[in-house]
């Protein structure tokens, strides 16, 4: 029962990080949930304290924390233009550009 409760924790958790960060877009906040429970559904088989479902819970936290603090939604402004307003949570957020020896370390 634990491992289902960890389940639906990440699962919240994705959903509430999606609605802060897509407040007021009314298509990003339809298309977001449709895709979040997708996800979770395509791993509902996976047997609980599996590598895969544990693997699965903490790629859900990441895309959580990412969604969180990587995604700034932008406005449109009345002159045309958009607007991105960062707020606290996106303080010091970097996004690291592989170069190619990271790149080659993969492979």
């Amino acid at each position: 029962m634990a491992a289902a409760a960890e389940g639906l924790a990440a699962y919240r958790a994705v959903l509430r990080a999606a609605r802060r960060t897509f407040a007021g877009d009314q298509l990003m906040l339809k298309e977001s949930a449709v895709e979040i429970r997708r996800r979770f559904e395509d791993h509902r088989g996976l047997a609980p304290g599996s590598d895969e479902a544990a693997r699965a819970l903490a790629d859900a936290r990441e895309a959580a924390h990412f969604i969180t603090h990587m995604i700034v939604q932008a406005t449109r402004a009345p002159s045309g233009s958009f607007v991105v307003k960062p707020e606290s949570v996106h303080a010091g957020a970097t996004l690291e550009v592989p170069s190619e020896e990271i790149l080659s370390k993969l492979k």
